[in-house]
């Protein structure tokens, strides 16, 4: 049987800290929060595409259309 120095033992720690901390956070995302997640930037990029001349509109439509439909995922 090994035993772990006390240098392996500080670099486990942090690694397992790190992993409790993010399997937490992906088991407390909603599918509300996580549809959010998603839409924002594509809600931001469609409203910088519509200061585009003549397709600007055309194409922030489509990509509020796109939002909306991700956004009425059942998760």
């Amino acid at each position: 049987m090994q035993v772990m120095s006390t240098q392996q033992h500080t670099k486990v720690l942090p690694w397992m800290a790190r992993t409790a901390v993010l399997a937490v956070l992906v088991s407390s995302l909603s599918g509300c929060v996580l549809t959010k997640l998603v839409t924002v930037p594509m809600r931001l990029v469609g409203a910088v595409v519509s200061i585009v001349p003549v397709a600007g509109n055309t194409a922030n439509k489509a990509i509020q259309t796109a939002a909306d439909t991700v956004d009425d995922v059942p998760l």
